[in-house]
């Protein structure tokens, strides 16, 4: 018996990972392959799922909660690259193939519950399944997309048009984000988030 099937929730765990972004286009019989090679695993507020430089590394689609991906220099200061939540990965996909460190953390910013496996059995399920490594791979790519494009934003538009930008792509998460973390992503400072707030241009919790 799986994990998944001895969980208490195997049934909506099941529905969440059909709806994941990166494993949509399954078969019944590729679902039957993947599904012995997951963890459910639950992570509280805070926690690391990946450390900046490590070299042992996992897949996680997310099924509750939401992930934030930061990187960080050497004094400490951190740049949280995006957020993901429910139907979404994170991954390292990118450093394993390039056989080199992960270039970033992963933390949970709400309680989270994800289902993971080590990078080494999913990368070896995807040779298996040409066509589930190409969908993957497009989100992939989508995603360092989108995380370029965040930090191109941070240079070019001012405060309220990196506000109003994040609200044209991810309202639904900005409702959900706490303000420091919104802020903190935003450049931001909790103070002036606040005014933009006060002025109609977001909502936060």
């Amino acid at each position: 018996m799986t994990a998944i099937a001895r969980h208490p929730e195997a049934k909506i765990i099941r529905v969440q990972l059909r709806q994941n972004l990166a494993l949509q286009q399954l078969t019944a019989s590729q679902w039957d392959e993947l599904e012995p090679l997951l963890e459910i695993a639950e992570y509280p507020k805070g926690e690391r799922l990946e450390h900046q430089g490590d070299w042992s590394m996992e897949q996680y689609f997310i099924l509750d909660g939401i992930l934030k991906r930061v990187v960080s220099n050497a004094e400490g200061r951190e740049m949280i690259l995006r957020f993901a939540a429910e139907s979404d990965i994170d991954t390292s996909y990118a450093a394993w193939r390039l056989k080199t460190s992960i270039p970033y953390s992963i933390r949970a910013v709400t309680r989270v519950r994800a289902a993971k496996l080590s990078m080494e059995d999913w990368v070896a399920f995807m040779e298996r399944h040409p066509a589930v490594k190409s969908a993957f791979e497009f989100q992939v790519m989508k995603l360092m997309s989108e995380v370029m494009a965040h930090v191109i934003t941070l240079h070019l538009l001012d405060a309220p048009g990196r506000v109003q930008r994040f609200l044209r792509k991810q309202a639904q998460l900005g409702e959900r984000l706490p303000k420091k973390e919104l802020a903190s992503y935003l450049n931001l400072s909790p103070e002036t988030l606040s005014r933009l707030k006060k002025r109609g241009k977001i909502t936060v919790p």
